[in-house]
């Protein structure tokens, strides 16, 4: 009895372990892809590799005043959509509209005067140069209506852009200085930055197009167009920037989403 469990022992033991060397033998003639379950999502049919990359507005700006004042109105919010032109902030111009109406005044009466003077410098009862200082204090008149307009423009400050308001900085009652008033960005369209391995360098140029794969939450893909390609490599880390243009139209794809980004070389 002895002998026979010592005997089956043996035996078990021997296919045990032939089962684990055919795995071994396996494992070892098998890719490493398949030895890991893990695919490479770097490569596809065309053999190029899925870098790492992220969006950002084509255009951020800080919006502030040409002059300084206090705010009256700031006409926007944080996330409202904004149109090139579109009146953004008001600062306090009482003082400019009162100017204003002034200048107006002093230019209405220097055309009255003209009008007047007109049939006396026809009959000679005044002279040339009495002429032109009546024509000159005119224009004055003009040119001070003039810069108060200005002035008074620039107390109403405009969108430069079309885009989103990303931060208000600043609110009504506020003195303004130097310090920007509110925060803005273009969202169209979006600019695509990636760092690339030197290897891409020269395969990459200007006009090339590429496919942009979106993370969570959109998993979308997008066409871009290289717009930019770096000429100075960055020793360190054996990279080159390029950026790329997306086009944004409706603005579903939002700015500092991280992204993958594909070449067809």
């Amino acid at each position: 009895m002895i002998r026979t469990f010592a005997l089956t022992s043996l035996l078990l033991s021997a296919s045990a372990l032939a089962v684990t060397e055919a795995e071994a033998e396996k494992l070892l003639t098998m890719p490493l892809t398949e030895q890991t379950g893990v695919t490479s999502a770097a490569s596809e049919e065309d053999g190029s590799a899925a870098l790492d990359c992220l969006l950002t507005p084509s255009v951020e700006t800080s919006i502030a005043s040409p002059v300084v004042g206090v705010i009256d109105k700031v006409m926007v919010e944080r996330g409202d959509l904004i149109k090139k032109g579109q009146v953004l902030v008001k600062l306090r111009s009482e003082v400019e509209l009162a100017t204003l109406k002034l200048n107006q005044a002093q230019t209405e009466y220097g055309k009255r005067t003209i009008e007047r003077n007109i049939g006396l410098y026809e009959r000679n009862l005044i002279s040339e140069q009495e002429k032109d200082e009546i024509i000159m204090n005119n224009r004055l008149y003009s040119y001070e209506m003039a810069q108060t307009r200005a002035m008074l423009n620039q107390k109403t400050i405009r969108s430069p852009i079309n885009g989103v308001v990303v931060e208000t900085l600043l609110d009504p009652g506020e003195y303004v200085g130097e310090e920007p008033i509110l925060n803005i960005a273009q969202l169209d369209p979006l600019y695509v930055e990636a760092a690339l391995p030197a290897e891409y360098f020269g395969q990459v140029v200007i006009g090339s197009q590429a496919e942009i794969m979106l993370e969570a939450p959109l998993r979308q893909r997008y066409k871009a167009e290289v717009k930019i390609v770096d000429r100075v490599l960055d020793a360190a880390s054996n990279t080159f920037g390029v950026r790329l243009v997306l086009a944004n139209p409706d603005y579903l794809v939002p700015a500092g989403l991280k992204c993958s980004i594909r070449f067809a070389l």
